[in-house]
């Protein structure tokens, strides 16, 4: 027999008894809307026998792990109907992701959008089938057997065997796949679904590889949640800053100049500027020194750092490494550029915290098929700092980097959008680190302890830790729901030793500090792509790009508007004034499409009056006032930085 604890309720089964058993155990209504379990904390598919005492969760689609699940099985059901439609396909990989699923196929004939109903249709019926999903393992030699002819297969085959273990894999009727799982019971779980877009995708994201034909989707285990996750997506499209940035002229991009290399316009320029200006003052304020450091530098240095060993697939290398004496790359962060400074004396106890930061502009090889707009990009601006510091001063100091982070969300307004993740080693993918097992221990530990006495309420990332250091990432999700880092705070205790970093403690003897990675406000690209969207492109006041459009009804009433023109200006405001020979309803509803969000209107009563007639972008019509009026009000929402 096994004790089971059933969120806080403990039940003796029969030693072997699977979640799912466990769920029918407790009713129909659980066991149908089962997904995947959790087994003390570890997901875990339905059909996982218990044989020892634990606590069990059952996983729905309302959970995180349990929606995953329902959507890798999803992805299984089209790739079961490609086989159908299209014989002859081979298969590639088909994940759960943050918006769905997707399936990369290499097909022996081009397929468009035009046949994806065609696939639905295919996919339904093969929910209507309701097939068991059988999980199995082979032998690597059984595997190879098994997935003859499929070349894909075969290289992860080749990857998973070197581990010594069995080949677990799921059949489905007449498909069957590689594949880790968790997965459903049966295709019937899943009720509705939606194919939504098809595009390229080069296998493993290396555009050297062939470009596979990646089909994306969703499901729901209900045809009104289906409708209504729809509904949200048709309008978030009208938030998409890749669409929306454009045509509100913040920023384009260039085949010639290449993928992944936006260029900022003036009023994205703008903006992105004015977020430099203030991330650079507060920063000041709370007692951290500017340096300014190369955008390149030798290859000795990110051998020393581990750079060269482990991220050199994603930097950008002037020279050939097998050829040249010298090489260079472009930098990928910042951090063995600061050391530099650290290095530049010696140090004592006394000098520590010494906190560095800097603006600094970052080049990263990303894939191709990984770039999107202002999202992910080859060429970024960051708001990077290094804290070296004693033992004693650790938490205090990393909590004060939090409290930077929070004040600068809760400023631009994404602070209630964040989630949080404790991105931690993975010990069984040792080549990804450095240092040593108890070193990882110990720097998770501290971290560990330092986030909970915080009390941050953090979800753990296996294996999404930087190769020395545990971090705190900082997530965040754009309108169609994909997950990125915006900002992260990381502890490591391994690089100062490597670089010699020491300082003389209070008993004379040299100690190594331990250094906090930062970002304040994270990438400026990332962060103004997520404002767009946010704020579907009408920033806050001391963000818009453009803060007052002046409109005369008249031409007679230019001579007035530059007066105020000027005046606005003097107080370090942006002003434009639309003098076209327009009718004032096309100038309003223009300066409404653009987000200005106030328009200011003069017309014969506002000149013989001295007055000015105000407009706010969604408040509308605000009335006469006199100039000093408006000035008084506009500088206070801007000192404050309020948004409206």
């Amino acid at each position: 027999m096994v004790k089971i604890d059933l969120k806080g309720q403990v039940k003796e089964f029969e030693s072997g008894i699977t979640p799912a058993q466990v769920a029918k155990s407790i009713g129909m209504g659980l066991y149908k809307s089962a997904c995947a379990a959790r087994i003390d904390g570890k997901t875990c598919d339905l059909r996982t026998p218990i044989t020892e005492d634990c606590a069990l969760e059952i996983l729905t689609f309302e959970i995180e792990d349990g929606k995953k699940a329902y959507w890798h099985t999803t992805s299984h059901i089209l790739a079961q109907a490609v086989q159908r439609l299209y014989p002859g396909t081979k298969f590639a990989i088909g994940p759960s992701v943050d918006t769905g699923f997707y399936y990369d196929f290499d097909l022996p004939s081009p397929i468009s959008m035009e046949d994806l109903p065609k696939l639905e249709d295919e996919m339904k019926k093969i929910i209507k089938e309701d097939i068991a999903i059988e999980r199995f393992e082979f032998s690597p030699e059984e595997a190879r057997r098994e997935m003859a002819g499929q070349e894909y297969k075969q290289e992860l085959i080749d990857e998973h065997a070197g581990n010594g273990e069995k080949i677990s894999f799921y059949r489905q009727g007449d498909f069957e796949d590689l594949c880790a799982g968790p997965h459903l019971m049966s295709t019937g779980v899943v009720k509705a679904v939606k194919l939504t877009a098809i595009t390229g995708a080069y296998w493993r994201g290396d555009s050297a590889k062939k470009m596979l034909t990646r089909i994306y989707g969703v499901s729901f285990p209900k045809q009104s949640l289906l409708e209504e996750h729809l509904q949200k997506m048709e309008e978030a499209k009208k938030r998409d800053h890749n669409k929306l940035g454009r045509e509100l002229e913040l920023f384009t991009t260039c085949d010639l100049v290449g993928q992944g290399l936006p260029i900022l316009l003036p009023k994205g320029a703008r903006i992105v500027q004015l977020l430099q200006r203030f991330v650079e003052d507060e920063e000041q304020k709370r007692g951290w020194l500017l340096t300014k450091t190369p955008f390149m530098a030798k290859s000795d240095l990110y051998k020393l750092s581990g750079h060269w060993d482990h991220y050199l697939d994603g930097m950008f290398v002037l020279g050939d490494p097998e050829k040249d004496k010298e090489v260079f790359a472009l930098r990928p962060m910042t951090c063995p550029f600061q050391y530099q400074a650290y290095l530049n004396k010696k140090r004592s106890y006394r000098d520590l915290p010494l906190r560095y930061d800097e603006t600094s502009t970052l080049f990263r090889n990303e894939a191709s098929g990984e770039m999107h707009g202002l999202i992910r990009v080859r060429q970024f601006t960051i708001s990077e700092g290094h804290l070296m510091c004693r033992p004693d001063q650790l938490e205090d100091e990393f909590k004060s980097c939090l409290e930077l982070t929070t004040f600068m969300l809760k400023t631009l307004g994404l602070y209630e959008d964040v989630s949080y993740r404790f991105s931690q080693w993975d010990p069984n993918n040792r080549e990804k680190y450095i240092g040593t097992t108890e070193q990882w221990d110990e720097a998770q530990g501290v971290m560990k302890k330092i986030l909970d006495h915080l009390e941050i309420p953090y979800s753990i990332g296996i294996d999404e830790a930087a190769f020395y250091g545990p971090k705190l990432d900082i997530q965040i999700k754009n309108v169609f729901g994909k997950e990125d880092t915006l900002i992260t705070i990381q502890i490591d205790q391994m690089l100062a030793e490597k670089f010699g970093m020491e300082y003389t403690d209070k008993d004379g003897s040299q100690k190594n500090p331990y250094i906090i990675h930062r970002t304040s406000i994270g990438c400026y690209e990332r962060t103004l792509a997520l404002l767009i969207e946010k704020y579907a492109g009408a920033f806050p006041l001391w963000l818009a790009p453009v803060q007052v459009k002046l409109l005369p009804i008249a031409d007679r009433h230019l001579d007035y508007l530059y007066e105020v023109k000027k005046a606005l200006e003097d107080k370090g405001m942006r002003v434009e004034i639309d003098d076209r020979s327009e009718k004032i309803g096309y100038k309003i509803r223009e300066a409404q499409l653009e987000k200005v969000p106030y328009m200011i209107v003069a017309g014969d009563k506002d000149i013989e009056n001295n007055t000015i007639s105000v407009r706010h972008r969604s408040e509308g019509d605000l009335g006469s006032m006199t100039l000093a009026a408006f000035v008084e009000k506009a500088v206070s929402e801007i000192d404050s930085k309020e948004i409206k």
